[in-house]
């Protein structure tokens, strides 16, 4: 799985970038969202955001991108703690 968060400054280019991302995966908090492990996906992920977010971040915005691997632990409380996919890394 993929988790991308971020923290855009702009309204305007941070509904932009939340509904690119949306394509792929869904929304686990306000700007953090979860997708499916895939090396072809997040190689386009990355190429549109370095093509075409990228000219547009300030300083001050933040996106963050993690690859979990098969080693990964995830603890889950509240409502997350509901949402039980199977995880399959392969």
């Amino acid at each position: 799985m993929i988790i991308i968060s971020y923290d855009i400054e702009n309204d305007k280019l941070r509904s932009r970038f939340s509904k690119f991302i949306k394509k792929f995966g869904y929304r686990l908090q306000y700007s953090v969202y979860e997708i499916k492990n895939s090396k072809r996906i997040l190689n386009n992920i990355m190429n549109e955001i370095t093509n075409n977010f990228e000219k547009s971040f300030k300083q001050t915005d933040s996106i963050i991108i993690i690859e979990t691997s098969e080693t990964c632990k995830i603890t889950k409380w509240g409502y997350a703690k509901n949402d039980e996919d199977d995880i399959i890394i392969v």
